[in-house]
């Protein structure tokens, strides 16, 4: 019997690792960790049960978010060597699926937030969901170097989200710990996209390297590091965290300034020559990683 050709791959049922794949794995796991840290760091407790479905529910409302970015920028992440491999672009998927996934985990994840925790958690996953798909997605990344800088909100929301689960309401803690990751933001992507710049300049995205130059960028991550390293020492001063979380803000604050300070001295233009960048890249993820952690273990220390 001769052998059957392949010629339409997208037709088969999507592989679970593909639907992973839509979900930003990689992406999900900081987005859980923020929001597993501001519900460690309330005041008051849930059950742990409902505490484990509020945090469920914020890795699925971040897995809707990475399928419904993945199923409107299809033809964009085919234009991108670091993307063109996923499920999408590469044909082990179709659209339509994509889409429904994302709006499946969308609308589930909000409707169990809701009976599990509280209605302001949902409703703030729900923005969070909107903000990031239709704000960040749809109509501020093909059209404005400032992309980053408002979309950053949407990757902010999630200790806020974690804290209101737990207490129910919002107070000036959580506002902080949304104010580093959205300050925390630029100065994260910029360093990523000074290294992959030719990727978004193929794709057509004005991301701030392609658009005001190397230099420009530069500059933008250090100045937006002044003001994200004061947010983060900002709660010990204001008496909303302990010694052991302020002096440990200050120092992980402290690095990422001085790389980003290396940044901007920095005079190469080409990617292989961007070592103080790509310093900054990785340990800006460890930085935020840490930050939340210490965040946590202040708050079980203190009496």
């Amino acid at each position: 019997m001769p052998a059957i050709e392949l010629t339409n791959p997208a037709a088969l049922p999507a592989d679970w690792r593909d639907l992973l794949a839509l979900t930003k794995p990689r992406v999900m796991s900081l987005v859980v960790f923020s929001g597993l840290c501001g519900l460690l760091a309330a005041p008051e407790l849930p059950p742990l049960v409902l505490g484990f479905t509020a945090i469920l529910c914020i890795a699925l409302g971040a897995g809707a978010c990475g399928a419904l970015n993945q199923w409107y920028e299809v033809e964009i992440d085919a234009k991108m060597r670091r993307t063109a491999n996923r499920p999408l672009p590469a044909g082990r998927m179709n659209r339509q699926s994509a889409l429904h996934f994302g709006v499946g985990l969308a609308f589930f994840s909000v409707i169990l937030m809701g009976l599990a925790t509280n209605w302001l958690a949902a409703v703030l996953l729900a923005v969070s969901i909107l903000f990031y798909v239709l704000v960040y997605t749809v109509w501020l990344k093909p059209r404005t170097a400032q992309n980053i800088v408002i979309g950053g909100a949407a990757g902010a929301f999630p200790p806020l989200i974690g804290w209101v689960a737990a207490t129910g309401h919002v107070s000036a803690l959580p506002l902080l710990l949304f104010a580093i990751i959205f300050l925390w933001t630029p100065p994260h992507f910029w360093a990523l996209s000074l290294f992959v710049r030719s990727d978004y300049a193929a794709a057509g995205i004005p991301m701030l390297p392609v658009v005001a130059g190397v230099p420009s960028t530069r500059r933008q991550i250090f100045l937006y590091s002044l003001p994200m390293a004061a947010a983060a020492v900002a709660p010990w001063p204001l008496g909303l965290a302990g010694a052991v979380y302020g002096v440990s803000a200050a120092v992980l604050s402290f690095v990422f300034v001085v790389l980003a300070a290396r940044v901007l001295a920095n005079r190469a233009t080409e990617p292989a020559e961007m070592a103080p960048e790509k310093k900054l890249f990785a340990y800006s993820v460890f930085y935020l990683f840490a930050l939340f952690a210490v965040l946590v273990a202040d708050r079980w220390l203190r009496p």
